[in-house]
């Protein structure tokens, strides 16, 4: 059983710079929905951000102060990192080094895949649509941190 939790954004630790782009959009995206979809995902051992970068970004510049995680085993051998472009390379151990350093990558260099019935498919599909209001996210609610907010199986 994994679970999504919230989690003050401070706590957090990126691995990868963000492209402002993305953040830009993202966030004029959150603006009109009021809502963050899906959770990042985050290992649950160091809080490094695994997926999500842009996300938990986009939060931290609307004044959010909590950040729904799908906390996950990162040592797990279903889960594997890949580089996003051909001509790079990238391990566990330098995402984990990044994170713990505050030297993160560029961004996109690092591309989270698990397998799962003998495909091997993107970390996404494992963070589901679990919509919260963004007023939860900025503190403005009565919400415990470090509660589950929902209990999903992922075996």
């Amino acid at each position: 059983m994994s679970r999504v939790v919230l989690i003050e954004i401070t706590r957090l630790r990126a691995h990868e710079l963000v492209e402002r782009d993305r953040v830009e959009k993202l966030k004029e995206d959150l603006r009109k929905s009021g809502m963050l979809v899906r959770p990042i995902l985050v290992d649950e051992r160091n809080l490094i951000i695994i997926d999500g970068h842009h996300r938990v970004q986009a939060l931290r510049e609307l004044g959010c102060k909590l950040v729904p995680a799908l906390l996950i085993d990162y040592e797990s051998s279903d889960i594997c990192v890949v580089p996003w472009r051909d001509c790079d390379r990238v391990t566990k151990e330098e995402v984990v080094k990044a994170g713990l350093t505050g030297r993160l990558l560029p961004p996109k260099t690092s591309k989270h895949v698990v397998f799962c019935e003998g495909c091997e498919r993107h970390v996404e599909f494992l963070e589901g649509e679990h919509p919260i209001p963004l007023e939860v996210l900025r503190g403005d609610s009565n919400t415990e941190r470090g509660r589950p907010v929902i209990d999903i199986d992922l075996s």
